[in-house]
């Protein structure tokens, strides 16, 4: 009764109902922007709004956060740009649905997943913050270590048929993941001799370049293909389809909010391991994946929403910030005289239930916004490819260059651009490449840490066995790895 106590104080407030639209719209049209990330304009506006008061600024910038999650779907789908690191897996099954006429299903299924996504989020937030909170803390260095090598066995599913191929990819991942500056000994790796490359390649670049300009390369060369007609008949997903993907929503909700709430993780982790479990347990996709499969779209837009929840729950509770856009926040919060942690729920419980109702009338405006413009939108496919085409290396280019307003973002940009253009020209995945960039300094930092403390590489193996969590996620890769090398016999026949 305290919480809906709290809770409808702040729904009654119009300003602050107002500020969550605002951030939310502007937060949708952001995200679907190449190179303007949500951290971005979230850390722009705890100076603009600085002589706001608490609620008022928080009620904006949640607004501008749950926004540009899903934005980055609409470029993602339209244009296999993703707007947002965690828009990279919708646009492995929503381009293909876009080449097909399908582009308003794609988003308007992208938009009520996003909301369902938020939901769950936000409800595992209100309800089980605290008991989240303690199994997110419980996470070790060689669990994470482990997390990460789990992502990394979704190369496997990445790869398409060719799981060799799949794996030459994320290998070269890993690789640009190691350059620049060593964290830990200072030591330049892979930079020769440019000062540019010590702070490392910027993963949005890379995904710019392989996703967006390597795709209008690619195009380019094909342009007897004309463009195709859109179907926008329908928006908004059947009930029928709603209820019977249901069950994957709930699983990949789950990934989003356990992923979201491990410190350091964030939403673009979460839609890749969800997106590779819905691959693995889903026996019969609307269409194979990777070819414009639904519940390709389904999985990774539940899932980085969901996160969002997730994110706030090591926030609130431990004081520890779940990805890069919450740790901005908790700096807001500092400004502003606030310091969340284990003390907050009982110290200043307003300020707790100011954000969950902040958050659920974000959601419920992300679905308003998100199901409007579609038709619209959907016209930009159509467009014909001498016009379209240049128009996203433009695109690309602006993107680049917005992120640290640098000409060496765009000529890596390009370099990546020709990169995944040959990966494309001679039949291999670019996911692989891109899951590798996301999940190296994952794997690399713990492991190291993991071997400081035990010691050696074989007190790190031995400590996997001296935790109940270690062991499940030991055995779970274990079951992963057989079942991916029987998928791997099933194509090839044996």
């Amino acid at each position: 009764m305290e919480a809906l106590h709290y809770m409808t104080i702040v729904l009654r407030e119009p300003v602050l109902i107002a500020l969550a639209a605002v951030g939310t719209f502007a937060g949708v049209y952001i995200g679907a922007i190449p190179g303007l990330t949500g951290s971005m304009a979230v850390s722009l506006l705890v100076s603009f709004t600085f002589g706001w008061s608490a609620h008022n600024a928080l009620a904006l910038m949640i607004g501008v956060f749950m926004g540009t999650v899903f934005g980055g779907s609409r470029s993602a789908i339209l244009l296999n740009i993703p707007g947002a690191p965690a828009a990279v897996a919708t646009g492995f099954d929503g381009y293909p649905l876009a080449r097909k006429g399908l582009a308003a299903e794609a988003m308007g299924l992208a938009a009520t997943q996003s909301f369902i996504g938020a939901i769950c989020g936000i409800i595992a937030l209100a309800v089980g913050a605290p008991l989240v909170a303690a199994f997110a803390l419980s996470f070790r260095s060689v669990d994470y270590l482990l997390l990460a090598f789990m992502g990394l066995m979704a190369v496997g599913s990445l790869g398409g048929k060719s799981i060799k191929r799949g794996l030459i990819a994320g290998a070269v991942g890993l690789l640009v993941g190691c350059v620049g500056v060593d964290p830990q000994t200072a030591v330049r790796r892979f930079t020769f001799g440019l000062v540019y490359l010590n702070s490392g390649v910027d993963f949005v670049v890379a995904m710019i370049g392989l996703f967006g300009a390597a795709e209008a390369l690619f195009q380019l060369t094909q342009m007897q293909d004309k463009p195709v007609k859109q179907q926008a008949q329908r928006i908004i997903p059947s009930w029928r389809t709603t209820v019977n993907y249901l069950p994957l929503s709930l699983r990949s909700a789950l990934v989003g909010i356990l992923v979201g709430a491990l410190p350091g993780a964030g939403g673009d982790i979460a839609a890749l391991l969800s997106y590779d479990q819905a691959k693995r347990s889903t026996r019969h996709p609307s269409a194979p994946f990777g070819e414009g499969a639904l519940e390709g779209v389904i999985a990774p837009e539940t899932a980085n929403n969901a996160a969002i929840g997730g994110a706030f729950i090591p926030m609130l509770t431990l004081g520890i910030p779940g990805d890069a856009i919450t740790a901005i926040l908790l700096s807001a919060l500092t400004v502003h005289g606030l310091q969340p942690g284990p003390n907050l729920m009982s110290s200043s419980p307003d300020l707790f239930w100011l954000i969950v109702a902040c958050l659920v009338c974000a959601a419920v405006f992300l679905l308003l916004f998100g199901l409007t413009g579609i038709r619209l939108f959907s016209k930009i496919v159509e467009t014909p490819k001498g016009i379209l085409m240049p128009l996203i290396l433009v695109l690309s280019v602006i993107g680049a260059f917005a992120i640290r307003s640098s000409l060496y973002d765009i000529l890596w940009m390009f370099v990546f651009a020709l990169l995944g253009y040959f990966l494309k020209r001679y039949d291999y995945p670019v996911s692989p490449l891109v899951l590798g960039i996301i999940l190296c300094p994952l794997f690399e930092n713990n492991y190291r840490r993991g071997v400081m403390l035990a010691g050696s590489l074989p007190g790190l193996l031995g400590s996997i066995f001296t935790s109940p969590l270690s062991v499940a996620l030991f055995f779970l890769i274990i079951f992963l790895l057989v079942s991916q090398t029987k998928v791997y016999r099933n194509w090839r026949g044996l």
